[in-house]
């Protein structure tokens, strides 16, 4: 049986190692064009050599977004744009206009996925992509797992991916105007201001100022922000519609978010095929995932067409358990590492290492060594670099956390 495909979000080169770290199989990065978030850091071309450089090396896959919706003026970059990824060996462009696929395929023999962008549906849309030369389709996150099998059964031979985790979007996958007309901002060429998380109240044209709920709750209302998708719960039936790869939304989000998501699909799926796949282990990656910065969570339209309860009518802010303070960057010894301080981590707290496999290390901070000078000082802050003692084995590249005692504000 083929394996199913883990692909995971990086919106700059940490976030990349990161998800390679926690084991997916492959990412997707974008460009210096036509990418749909225009707010990452994205991939300037030096780091998309190195990119590729390091997927080759881990044996991984590399995806790059090409996915916006274009105007005329963006175009003209397109065809060298295309030969320079065709030059790199990416395993394949994330396209949604038919115009920049026609671009991209009469310029390259680049594999080609259409986005979710392009509301695939249904099995005749799907059929037709692949007619057109498709590798892969995205499919539009309004499907139920009935439609997603049926897409499968009709049309076996195209690449089928699917989203997983992450935001769900007020608009048909993303096809959205509210941005473009509130803030002139173009969500379909990547600069969403997200206006459907804000609170809106109601207001009668003869009261100017005079502001009503839209529903009985003083606070105003949130009546288009959705709860964000997660399926850790019923993975195993996604896996069984035989789609391909399985998709975690977020390149804006941070690298603890991209890393964290990772290693508990990662964990899911390996366990599926293992005959490994629980209620205990998934209630235990259920809580796990509670600790990344998260809306409440909707199993969206696996089921059912989402309902008044798949909305957050309360507030558009995150859920955030945890703290991000530091990541491992260098071993020094058997039992010494170097850490790259995140957010301010203080003596005598007691840090979780997020571990690429398996249950988390938690180590009692007894004391903070200055890497610079070798002191000991009582509590580190962002950007300092700390020597941090540990019986276990750690690798470079894990993860440090704290709970979050309240407040919101990290970097992340």
């Amino acid at each position: 049986m083929k394996k199913v495909e883990l692909l995971s979000p990086a919106g700059n080169y940490e976030k990349l190692e990161t998800v390679y770290h926690y084991g997916a199989d492959a990412a997707y990065i974008g460009g210096k064009i036509l990418n749909l978030r225009a707010f990452s850091k994205n991939f300037e071309d030096e780091e998309l050599e190195k990119a590729v450089k390091l997927a080759r090396k881990l044996q991984k896959k590399l995806f790059v977004t090409l996915n916006a919706i274009p105007h005329n003026s963006e175009l003209e970059l397109l065809p060298d744009y295309v030969n320079y990824l065709e030059s790199l060996n990416v395993d394949g462009v994330i396209v949604a206009d038919l115009g920049v696929f026609n671009l991209v395929k009469r310029n390259s023999n680049l594999p080609l996925i259409i986005s979710t962008q392009a509301s695939n549906t249904n099995w005749a849309s799907v059929a037709m992509w692949r007619d057109l030369g498709a590798k892969r389709a995205i499919l539009a996150r309004e499907l139920s797992l009935n439609e997603i099998s049926e897409i499968r059964e009709k049309v076996p031979d195209i690449e089928i991916e699917v989203f997983i985790h992450g935001a769900m979007c007020v608009s048909i996958s993303g096809r959205c105007l509210l941005s473009n007309y509130l803030t002139g901002r173009d969500a379909n060429r990547g600069e969403c201001t997200q206006p459907c998380r804000w609170k809106y109240y109601l207001m009668e044209e003869k009261r100017p100022g005079e502001y009503f709920p839209v529903v009985e709750d003083e606070r105003g209302t949130y009546i288009m922000n959705s709860k964000d998708l997660c399926t850790i719960d019923f993975l195993d039936k996604i896996i069984e519609t035989g789609v391909d790869s399985l998709k975690i939304e977020g390149r804006i989000k941070s690298s603890y978010y991209a890393g964290v998501t990772t290693k508990v699909y990662r964990q899911a799926i390996d366990s599926y095929y293992n005959k490994e796949y629980t209620k205990e282990l998934l209630d235990s990656l259920k809580k796990e995932l509670e600790s990344v910065s998260h809306r409440e969570y909707t199993s969206g339209f696996y089921f059912h067409k989402p309902d008044k309860n798949s909305q957050n009518y309360k507030t558009s802010s995150y859920v955030r358990n945890y703290k991000f303070v530091g990541k491992i960057i260098d071993k020094i010894s058997k039992d010494q590492y170097i850490v790259d301080v995140r957010n301010k981590i203080e003596k005598g707290e007691e840090l979780e290492i997020v571990t690429k496999k398996g249950r988390n290390t938690k180590v009692l901070l007894d004391q903070i060594v200055n890497l610079e000078d070798g002191c000991l000082i009582g509590s580190a802050n962002p950007n300092q670099k700390i020597i941090l003692k540990v019986d276990n084995s750690l690798d470079v590249g894990d993860l440090i956390r704290v709970p979050n005692k309240g407040g919101s504000n990290q970097i992340d």
